[in-house]
């Protein structure tokens, strides 16, 4: 098969390396610790006398930031264990690199199957605030296949919260039902609350503008309704992958043989790009962070992202601390034929499959520069961060089709023995 023009003929096994106990911080006490009624919105009032889960998963604990964050100012107080954390950390064998040059992947697409990908490090302190505040619903907008709506929809009914999804869609659907496609269905199934709205109106209006109409009418209702905004990012949802640099700066010392130069990731809202590059800068991992933005241009992100530093009180500029590049292609969740073969070659030949709206065209763009620019990655270790969308690739299932591996009917020959009850179906 053919990658940005070569050809591969082989892959090797993918290698697991790391194990690692997440900090002290965000796990449970040991035994039947959990969270009563009282202490977790999502418990029914019947379950008051017994433990609401076995572990710490779902359990609201205060929050300790690692030794070389305490200095960065608002500090979350508290957040919820909504996660499967740490995710694993394994070498990827991409083909056709530059000489030299290793790619390891750590896959917070396993951060949990409903929940899946970097939202839920940024819901674990959002929602944890949303609560604290007393808050019995919460809003967010995105794209009609969000995989943050998706997220927050299903780790606010796991806490008993309704949630209120603005969903941006096109001119010609914005009046007709959605479907159950891809995060849709998820979505649907929980109980969410959709409204949606045109690119055009959403251009025109604006997310917060959006966001805050829709609360002053669940004001008006008798609500409490808390808003996150477009990919939970904000300086507060900064703080998930600032603890993911912990994360992995604790995966990094449990082995010592293995040090990374690069960190590389997709670009959608901001927050992910902040947080990694804030924690890598003030951390001991010191790593470069590379972005590709995958809908607007590299500035925006970085006025975006110096925002979130800023509201941090870091006193650290965003372009000294992260690189981005322009990956956006033909636009945001629109894909070229090309790109799509390239998720498919990817997936057939390391069995890593990636998101064609996020992961998918960082990697594309990652290995499209180190083709072009092989001195500059050559010998370097790059920790790429897949941070999930799977659900998303339903809604491209059509433009896949002709991409997708080949079938055939099994050939049972008149002569192979049948007789009726052999086989038994289960």
């Amino acid at each position: 098969m053919a990658l940005l023009g070569v050809t591969v003929t082989s892959t090797l096994p993918l290698l697991c390396r790391f194990a690692a106990v997440r900090h002290l911080s965000l796990v449970a006490a040991a035994g039947m610790a959990g969270v009563t009624a009282t202490g977790v919105a999502g418990v029914p009032s019947t379950f008051s006398s017994v433990t609401s889960q076995i572990g710490g998963f779902l359990s609201k604990k205060p929050y300790a930031p690692p030794s070389w964050a305490t200095h960065l100012s608002p500090m979350p107080s508290h957040t919820f264990s909504l996660g499967q954390f740490p995710t694993p950390i394994h070498k990827w064998n991409l083909p056709n690199l530059p000489e030299g040059t290793e790619v390891w992947i750590k896959r917070d697409d396993l951060s949990g199957m409903q929940l899946s990908g970097n939202k839920v490090r940024k819901l674990e302190f959002l929602l944890a605030d949303a609560v604290a505040q007393g808050a019995d619903c919460v809003i967010t907008v995105g794209g009609i296949q969000s995989n943050h709506c998706r997220a927050t929809a299903v780790a606010a009914k796991y806490l008993n919260l309704d949630c209120y999804l603005i969903l941006r869609t096109s001119k010609l659907l914005v009046d007709k039902d959605p479907g159950l496609v891809g995060n849709l269905l998820v979505e649907r199934l929980v109980g969410a609350h959709i409204d949606l709205v045109s690119k055009e109106e959403y251009g025109k209006i604006g997310s917060v503008a959006l966001a805050d109409l829709l609360k002053k009418r669940l004001l008006e209702e008798g609500r409490k309704p808390y808003v996150i905004p477009v990919g939970g990012s904000n300086s507060l949802g900064t703080w998930g992958y600032i603890e993911a640099i912990r994360e992995i700066e604790q995966q990094i010392q449990q082995s010592a043989d293995v040090q990374f130069d690069d960190i590389v990731v997709a670009c959608g809202s901001g927050g992910t790009i902040a947080g990694l590059a804030l924690g890598s800068r003030l951390s001991s991992l010191n790593t470069k962070v590379h972005a590709f933005s995958v809908c607007d241009d590299p500035e925006y992100f970085y006025d975006y992202a110096q925002g979130l530093i800023d509201g941090l009180d870091s006193g650290l500029d965003s372009h000294d601390i992260v690189s981005i590049k322009n990956a956006k292609g033909l636009g945001y969740a629109m894909n070229t034929a090309e790109e799509l073969k390239f998720v498919k070659d990817i997936a057939a030949a390391t069995g890593i499959v990636l998101d064609p709206v996020y992961s998918g065209k960082a990697v594309y763009g990652l290995l499209k520069d180190m083709a072009a620019n092989p001195t500059k990655w050559k010998g370097r270790r790059v920790l790429f961060i897949h941070t999930g969308g799977l659900l998303g690739l339903y809604d491209k299932a059509d433009q896949l089709s002709s991409l997708a591996g080949s079938w055939r009917r099994m050939d049972l020959e008149d002569s192979i023995p049948r007789k009726d009850g052999t086989g038994k179906m289960f």
